[in-house]
């Protein structure tokens, strides 16, 4: 894909929020989450917006700039693209089953 920048990882399996009481905290519950892996594409003659929304059980590589790698895995695209014509892209946001960082 002509990847454009401006990209996020979230690999995070679980969610936590914090429970108070009104006399203390009571500590905190938990729940899953889906990782995802979201970022600008150019819209180039050679990406079909059909073909990103059609994506899905792929695995997606993440390199970042700092040297660290993020693999996504069983990931499908979230479809609904919406296509910035004065910039020539569009956000494409990958979620998975498992987002893991690669050491």
């Amino acid at each position: 894909m002509p990847l454009k920048g401006n990209f996020t990882v979230s690999p995070s399996p679980l969610e936590r929020a914090g429970i108070a009481g009104q006399d203390y905290v009571h500590g905190y519950s938990e729940l899953p989450r889906v990782p995802y892996i979201e970022g600008d594409v150019s819209t180039t003659p050679q990406l079909s917006i059909d073909a990103l929304d059609a994506m899905t059980n792929v695995t997606i590589t993440a390199e970042l700039a700092n040297g660290h790698t993020y693999v996504l895995r069983e990931a499908w695209c979230r479809s609904a693209q919406e296509i910035n014509t004065r910039e020539g892209q569009t956000r494409v946001r990958f979620e998975g089953i498992s987002c893991d960082e690669v050491m």
